[in-house]
């Protein structure tokens, strides 16, 4: 268990300050289960943002049961540039929200490293302020009055890898689907699917090739929040969060680590390369409209007992750079 402060830059925040809290355990102190993590984090940013978030990766005693979950209380004022590919690069609005997101999965061994069970979405949005960054004219989304939204649905679950925080070898893919509908309390009637396949493999002593394709569906009318959205720290990084949003949202991304560098004990470096959109329909999903996005970055061994790096990150967008100083691999 350690406690300790932290900095963190990424578009959507500029630097960020904060302090974290880690720990890590193996259930019934058997290190042959899965390593075990609860992580709780509070912060401010230079854009007036700050929340706390408290996330968890936990397996039972032979790995029986696995828990994943995350919890999110936020004031984040966001940059809103409207819904689809085509959408402008300044964008139209600020909007001013204070957000609760809380998801949880519930999952029980079936066979070897498939799960299966249940999932759970509680996400609360009071009425957001759409504050008007440009002089062109558009409509408000679905939502911008604020919403409350509960989905229960389910979740097939196959993961081989050890260690969530830095994986050298082994897969791991997510099928699940939630439903929303005023019968559960929601304001919106709608269902969202998700994607999550990730691959890795070791290459030589130090080296990780990971993969990742990511896909999330959403079918119904699903307030603006809680649409695709696509960029961030871990997916098509060099994007804003949210730059691009619609029903629907497919990327891939793949990474070479280097962990550490062979004349080094602690150092290591990191090349990565991304491809992804959102549409509206599948007829709508065509090649051309794939957004690009690479880069590459440094890691540290800051904690060498559980081989667990920060890294730092730069990617390269037809947008411009984006920045990001976080602990624990993108994905």
């Amino acid at each position: 268990f350690i406690v300790y402060p932290t900095l963190a830059y990424a578009p959507e925040t500029s630097w960020e300050f904060g302090l974290s809290s880690l720990y890590l355990y193996y259930a019934k102190g058997d290190i042959n289960n899965r390593l075990s993590e609860f992580n709780a984090f509070t912060f401010y940013t230079l854009e007036n943002q700050y929340g706390l978030w408290l996330d968890h990766a936990n397996y039972g005693h032979q790995d029986k049961y696995m828990f994943l979950g995350r919890l999110r209380f936020q004031s984040f004022p966001l940059f809103y540039h409207g819904i689809g590919s085509a959408t402008p690069e300044d964008p139209l609005a600020l909007v001013d929200i204070q957000y609760l997101l809380w998801k949880e999965h519930f999952l029980r061994q079936i066979s070897g490293y498939f799960y299966g069970g249940i999932y759970t979405d509680i996400q609360n949005l009071p009425e957001p302020d759409f504050v008007d960054q440009s002089d062109a004219s558009y409509q408000l989304p679905l939502g911008a009055d604020g919403s409350f939204n509960f989905g229960l649905g389910l979740s097939a679950v196959y993961d081989s890898r050890r260690n969530v925080l830095n994986v050298r070898d082994g897969n791991f893919t997510e099928l699940s689907f939630l439903r929303y509908h005023p019968s559960l309390g929601s304001d919106f009637k709608f269902t969202s699917y998700l994607l999550d396949s990730r691959f890795y493999k070791k290459v030589g002593t130090n080296n990780v090739w990971a993969s990742q394709v990511l896909g999330q569906f959403v079918n119904g009318n699903a307030p603006f929040h809680m649409l695709s959205l696509m960029g961030g720290e871990s997916m098509m990084r060099g994007y804003y969060y949210g730059r691009y949003r619609d029903n629907n949202y497919l990327a891939l991304q793949t990474e070479f680590r280097m962990l550490p560098f062979s004349f080094s004990k602690r150092w290591g470096a990191s090349f990565f390369l991304a491809a992804g959109q959102v549409y509206p329909n599948w007829e709508q999903l065509q090649f051309q409209n794939f957004k690009l996005a690479g880069g590459g970055g440094l890691r540290f061994l800051i904690f060498p007992q559980k081989d667990i790096y920060t890294r730092l990150d730069v990617a390269l967008t037809e947008e411009g750079p984006g920045f990001y100083f976080f602990i624990g691999e993108a994905f």
